[in-house]
């Protein structure tokens, strides 16, 4: 199965723009997150889904938000997955699985291999790993995924300088990039592009 993309942490009408132009298979929308300088609200969101091509799938991005918020933001603007990456249960995990009838994805920081071990009995339809809290633009030992065998998002200090190693080493279900495809702290269209392009040259064989 090919690898899929996500650019992650839109939050500009031109970071759409770049987007719809590239064609991710995923974005994502850090919601209500005040630590985040990508976050944005759920007012902001409405806008910026009002313009994105229907071919790329929405992901919200939530940290340790109220089931409910979750839930009302999923129907209200149209998000078709759910990325929680903060201590969410088990149990909320399954009630926004029943309830909003869309994947979850579950992140999780790694740090040493036993991390991953405890990731793969979480509920979640796709995992995450990431180095420390995401956005970071760091990567962590990827040896520790060796004989993942979960469907699995890769996350932390991606780009077209280490794409290639990532796909070949591992085959993620799709790798999860924001801070590499950024000049100055904004997405940067011509890096979103390119990540985008060198992912389907690298999965065309």
């Amino acid at each position: 199965m090919k690898t899929r993309i996500k650019i992650c942490g839109l939050r500009r009408k031109e970071d759409i723009d770049g987007v719809n132009e590239a064609s991710p298979d995923y974005c994502g929308f850090i919601l209500n997150v005040p630590a985040s300088r990508r976050s944005i609200d759920p007012e902001q969101l409405g806008m910026l889904m009002e313009d994105l091509d229907p071919a790329v799938v929405p992901t919200g991005v939530f940290v340790n938000e109220e089931t409910e918020t979750i839930l009302r933001i999923v129907r209200e603007r149209h998000i078709r997955m759910v990325q929680l990456h903060g201590q969410e249960s088990e149990e909320m995990i399954r009630e926004i699985q029943q309830k909003a009838g869309i994947p979850v994805i579950k992140a999780f920081s790694v740090k040493e291999k036993k991390d991953v071990e405890q990731a793969l009995g979480s509920p979640a339809d796709y995992l995450l790993f990431d180095c420390g809290s995401g956005g970071t633009g760091k990567t962590f030992d990827w040896s520790c995924l060796e004989d993942v065998e979960r469907p699995y998002f890769l996350a932390g200090g991606i780009g077209t300088h280490n794409m290639e190693e990532a796909l070949t080493r591992f085959h993620p279900f799709a790798i999860d990039l924001s801070s590499s495809v950024e000049t100055d702290g904004v997405k940067d269209r011509k890096k979103v592009a390119e990540a985008v392009q060198m992912l389907r040259s690298l999965t065309s064989i």
